[in-house]
C-alpha cells in the first residue's frame, strides 16, 4: 500500500519566539526600495537592546527609514526549518565608536563604497515554523 508522501507545512510562530531565532542566527537579508525597485542584500547582525543591528553592503542613502530584514534557517532535505522577518524604522549609525565597535564584531562585505551599519526599531515580526505534516 502506497502512503502519500509527508509534506511540509508552515507553522506560526509567537513574536517572542521568532525573535529568538533571530537572536540565535547572524546572517540574513535586508530589503529596501532603490530606484524604484527591491534590493536585497546580504547582512549581518546582532541583537541589542530590543534593536536589530545590521551590517550590509548597501549605500547607507539608499536605505529609506523603514526597512526589512528577513533571516531563515531551511534544511531541505528534511523540509524542516524556520524563516522570520522583521520590518521597522531605519537609522544609519553615525557615531564613530559605535561604528567602530560594530564593523569590530560584525563581519560584513564591502561592495565599492558601501559598507553600511543600520539600526532597525522592529515595528513588526512574523516568523514561521517548516514542520514535516501529513497531507
Amino acid at each position: 500500500m502506497n502512503t502519500p508522501p509527508v509534506q511540509p507545512r508552515m507553522v506560526e510562530v509567537s513574536g517572542p519566539e521568532a525573535l529568538w531565532l533571530l537572536e540565535g542566527s547572524n546572517l540574513g537579508r535586508l530589503v529596501y526600495t532603490q530606484r524604484e525597485s527591491t534590493a536585497v542584500r546580504p547582512a549581518r547582525h546582532v541583537w541589542e537592546y530590543g534593536r536589530l543591528v545590521i551590517r550590509t553592503p548597501a549605500p547607507a542613502t539608499a536605505v529609506a527609514a523603514a526597512a526589512t530584514y528577513h533571516v531563515d534557517e531551511i534544511r531541505a532535505v528534511h523540509g524542516t526549518g524556520w524563516t522570520v522577518t522583521v520590518t521597522g524604522p531605519a537609522e544609519v549609525i553615525t557615531d564613530p565608536d559605535e561604528a567602530a565597535h560594530h564593523h569590530r564584531t560584525l563581519p560584513g562585505w564591502t561592495h565599492g563604497p558601501h559598507d553600511t551599519l543600520l539600526r532597525l526599531r522592529p515595528r513588526t515580526v512574523t516568523g514561521y515554523r517548516l514542520v514535516r505534516g501529513e497531507v
